[in-house]
């Protein structure tokens, strides 16, 4: 399907709500850990395939702050897997620069230290951006935008949304065209709520484990098929394409 898509309007930033994983292992019969291992897996091919596409930004949302309510042995898998998964040869073969967004505080030293040398190494990468949200959630980052702002002495009068845009943690990148959610849920779940206000929603049945290549062109073509408006009419987007 890769060959039906038009190169010209690939979405410049897809963000994704990898779901499913553990759903797919007990379905299997397997521990919650074994679908994130294989949904692992999945990250590297489908990144590999946005930066052949020509897409800018991708960023994934790996971890929320709620998630640090899980069981204890889920977490460390999952932080075990975050050091696995940052591995050189996905970047330096696809020229994927990589960064992530969330509270970092949170994170052990390790994991700290090993996304620390990652950005470093990958810095000079000037293809696509691989953007990992660990220990995020949007909440949070409002919250530390305004935290921010405060601390700033700014005037209510001298706040407007560009004032809030450039305090969050993704004022590095443009707001997304495409959010995608796998696994059959219909929600956003706490995802770059401020930066989606005019992004394409596309939802699938397929857990994350089984989203393959053939998946993400199927939401690139749909998402080519819609006619995004920002709020003006069908017409006056029309009349726009004319000139």
């Amino acid at each position: 399907m890769s060959d039906q898509l038009d190169r010209e309007r690939i979405p410049q930033h897809i963000a994704i709500i990898m779901d499913g994983n553990g759903r797919w292992a007990m379905e299997r019969g397997l521990d919650r850990t074994y679908g994130h291992k294989e949904g692992l897996q999945t990250v590297k091919r489908i990144t590999a395939e946005c930066a052949r596409l020509g897409v800018k930004y991708l960023t994934l949302y790996t971890f929320s702050t709620e998630n640090w309510n899980r069981p204890a042995y889920e977490i460390e898998a999952l932080m075990g897997l975050v050091l696995s998964f940052v591995d050189i040869n996905l970047f330096t073969d696809n020229n994927v620069k990589f960064t992530l967004i969330g509270n970092r505080q949170r994170l052990s030293e390790s994991v700290q230290k090993k996304i620390r040398h990652m950005e470093e190494i990958t810095a000079a990468n000037d293809g696509m951006t691989l953007v990992v949200a660990m220990s995020y959630s949007s909440r949070w980052e409002i919250t530390e935008a305004a935290r921010q702002i405060v601390a700033e002495g700014l005037r209510p009068e001298d706040i407007s949304e560009e004032t809030i845009t450039r305090h969050l943690t993704t004022s590095f990148m443009p707001d997304p065209d495409l959010l995608i959610r796998t696994g059959g849920e219909l929600r956003i779940s706490n995802y770059l709520l401020w930066q989606i206000a005019y992004a394409e929603l596309y939802f699938c049945d397929t857990y994350w484990p089984d989203f393959h290549e053939e998946e993400l062109h199927k939401a690139i073509a749909d998402f080519q098929r819609r006619q995004r408006r920002y709020g003006k009419t069908e017409a006056q987007v029309e009349d726009e394409g004319k000139c």
